[in-house]
């Protein structure tokens, strides 16, 4: 399941790419999409099932309701708007890994904010996601980025708004659940990214049986389902397993880009990108746990 799900999560990226690149498609617009539909998508499932009520209770708590609003603005659509702003900016392969370094952000933070000195395992993967990091976007050649500094920027930005997205909410989804919070979550985002972008201003956007069906499979195979399967994994792996297992999406979005987008890739860019993912590898198997030192 929890393969499935980050392939899936890998391939919606690489498709977007080729609805930016090709077909006329703002990286703001299918964000708006993407959120509205899969958070009404998301929240109907909730109020029609056992736990119908959930929807409208997490309002009536005052410090739960703003908790709601910045995860919803902040996370949620910070974290969807950076990593398709790098995308639009760059290519899938790269923005994937570059957000991929959030693990790296939230052991720096854990470790700042509980004034404690990280351990040498843990030093090691922060040593070796900066390799990665600089291998990904210079090609080893020091000066020279092999993507725009735009798609790094933003890249970047999306590590550190899912690194937000990863710690922030703890206290709401033990509370609430998965579904109910992210639902919320991601139809207050798309609703305010909507004030901004409008869904009927499609200027330039090439619509064609292809491109709409491209749309479908971002919002719900890349979203909705790949949350499913992600979330249903979890009641068989524990969550390190999980969060290894969660580094075939970045794999499955370099190899669509690459063979299907012809996106150049060289033996360093590889490199780099095995050095984050080892990253990744490492943080998860680090603690079979979850930290009780997550919450916000």
């Amino acid at each position: 399941m929890v393969l499935k799900g980050a392939v899936l999560w890998g391939l919606s990226g690489t498709v977007a790419q080729y609805l930016f690149h090709h077909e006329g498609f703002r990286h703001d617009w299918l964000v708006m999409a993407r959120l509205i539909v899969s958070g009404g998508v998301l929240l109907a499932a909730v109020a029609f099932g056992k736990s119908g009520k959930r929807i409208w209770n997490i309002w009536k708590d005052p410090g739960d309701r703003w908790r709601v609003l910045l995860f919803a603005i902040v996370g949620l659509l910070g974290v969807q708007y950076t990593y398709f702003a790098s995308i639009q900016a760059g290519n899938a392969a790269t923005a994937t890994l570059l957000q991929y370094l959030g693990p790296v952000l939230i052991t720096i933070y854990l470790a700042l904010r509980w004034w404690k000195v990280p351990s040498g395992f843990e030093m090691g993967a922060v040593g070796l996601a900066l390799l990665g990091t600089f291998l990904l976007v210079t090609g080893g050649r020091p000066g020279e980025l092999t993507v725009s500094s735009m798609a790094v920027f933003w890249g970047l930005a999306s590590a550190v708004t899912l690194a937000f997205y990863t710690l922030f909410p703890v206290r709401l989804l033990q509370r609430w659940g998965a579904a109910t919070v992210v639902g919320w979550g991601m139809a207050i985002g798309g609703a305010g990214l909507m004030l901004m972008t409008p869904p009927w201003q499609t200027e330039g956007q090439h619509w064609s049986w292809t491109t709409f069906s491209f749309v479908m499979f971002v919002i719900f195979f890349g979203t909705l389902l790949a949350f499913y399967l992600y979330l249903a994994s979890l009641k068989y792996l524990k969550p390190s397993e999980t969060g290894l297992l969660a580094s075939a999406e970045p794999l499955s979005a370099a190899f669509a880009s690459v063979v299907w987008l012809n996106v150049p890739f060289g033996w360093m860019e590889w490199a780099g990108s095995l050095c984050i993912i080892g990253t990744v590898v490492l943080l998860s198997r680090s603690s079979e746990k979850p930290r009780k030192d997550l919450a916000v």
